[in-house]
């Protein structure tokens, strides 16, 4: 793995960035001083545009290489949002928020990007334009949808998009990938119970909500051994369950709520089908009723394979990649991105860290120089000078 000197020499800055942001972690909608962070260190490494608020705090930078004959624009897109977790390691850089922490490393993607825009805007080694993403609230708040909402495409006219994540338990240097579904879509669902309440020493003058809801628990475990293709991918994930205010009451409602992770259209459909059906069927079948509110958030991240080809044949030129990496059941809001042009979203090696979403997580600034060399050996590759 060779890394150029000139991104060497800009890696303590953004080292530094990236713990600076850390220690100020900002969740969705929430990245004021992140965003303007951002900007300020766009503008000062020379990029030609600076656009803020796109998607409420996202930020767009445009770098426009020496030539401009391609007429090719391409899109870089890093997350900036935290999670609201409370970071229980103590590093000179650790969260300075209660209750937030930047625990999937946010942080890492913004800085690698950043640093990226800054060798690019000093080199200038490409042909065409590059538009660097700085998105907003990728945790549950749907900023790529956001950006695209306020032109993010249609103004810049982007033609292909990529985007990065890192991956605790991935060596350093090494990249996997997939042509394909490579993250699931994310769909979340809510169930009211309602039963009839009683004293709990005289259950039978009631419908208990408890009894139904573990019912309706059990029988949705039934859809992915018996609703989906062996060979086919499917969660349903019921995370939780509320009903009843005291010891001695048979409480008359009660509510269950969960995920579900699908790769394909088809089994979407399936499983959501099904989960309406048994929750109202079960509950219906013990005196009970069901109401099931069923949200679809996030679309399976699904690479063009084409662009999997290209990002990857750099990914083996930065380190070492295995083109064929297996899909994640995570799920990511890049694929709104991919609806709108060819692309394709790459996993980089964290490392021996803790997991994403964990409170003692923290990304690895070894990678740094590791992200920004994939970042402009993409660009320089993708939009190459004429000799």
């Amino acid at each position: 793995m060779t890394i150029d000197p000139r991104i060497l020499a800009l890696t303590p800055d953004i080292t530094s960035f990236r713990r600076d942001i850390h220690a100020h972690p900002e969740i969705r909608y929430e990245e004021v001083r992140t965003a303007a962070r951002v900007a300020e260190a766009l503008r000062a490494a020379g990029v030609d545009q600076v656009y803020t608020g796109v998607g409420k705090t996202g930020v767009v930078g445009v770098i426009e290489g020496r030539k401009s004959g391609s007429g090719k624009v391409v899109g870089l897109r890093a997350d900036m949002d935290a999670l609201p977790i409370t970071e229980i390691i103590d590093r000179p850089w650790k969260s300075t928020t209660p209750g937030k922490m930047h625990a999937c490393g946010h942080d890492g993607h913004t800085s690698m990007l950043l640093g990226a825009a800054r060798y690019l805007a000093a080199t200038r080694a490409f042909d065409g334009r590059v538009v660097v993403i700085f998105q907003p609230a990728e945790e549950g708040g749907a900023g790529a949808r956001a950006m695209i909402e306020d032109g993010l495409f249609s103004q810049h006219g982007i033609n292909r998009v990529f985007g990065m994540h890192n991956m605790p338990g991935l060596p350093v240097g090494h990249f996997n990938i997939r042509p394909g579904p490579i993250m699931a879509a994310a769909d979340f669902v809510s169930i009211e119970i309602e039963g009839k309440g009683s004293h709990a020493a005289r259950p039978n003058q009631g419908i208990d909500s408890v009894v139904v809801g573990a019912h309706v628990i059990t029988a949705l475990q039934s859809i992915v051994a018996r609703n989906v293709d062996p060979m086919e991918s499917a969660v349903v994930s019921m995370c939780q369950f509320h009903a009843g205010e005291a010891d001695n009451v048979v409480p008359q409602f009660a509510r269950i709520s969960g995920t579900v992770r699908t790769f394909k259209p088809d089994v979407q459909e399936r499983v959501e089908a099904a989960v309406k059906s048994i929750a109202t069927s079960v509950a219906s079948g013990l005196g009970a009723v069901a109401s099931v509110t069923y949200r679809r958030s996030y679309p399976a991240v699904v690479n063009d394979p084409v662009a999997t080809d290209f990002a990857a044949s750099i990914a083996a030129r930065v380190g070492s990649v295995n083109r064929d990496a297996p899909a994640v059941m995570g799920s990511e809001d890049f694929s709104f991105m991919l609806h709108q042009a060819p692309g394709a979203f790459i996993f980089a090696g964290n490392g021996d860290t803790a997991s994403l979403h964990h409170p003692e997580y923290d990304f690895n600034d070894d990678l740094t120089p590791v992200g920004i060399q994939y970042w402009a050996t993409l660009v320089e590759t993708e939009l190459p000078l004429a000799a």
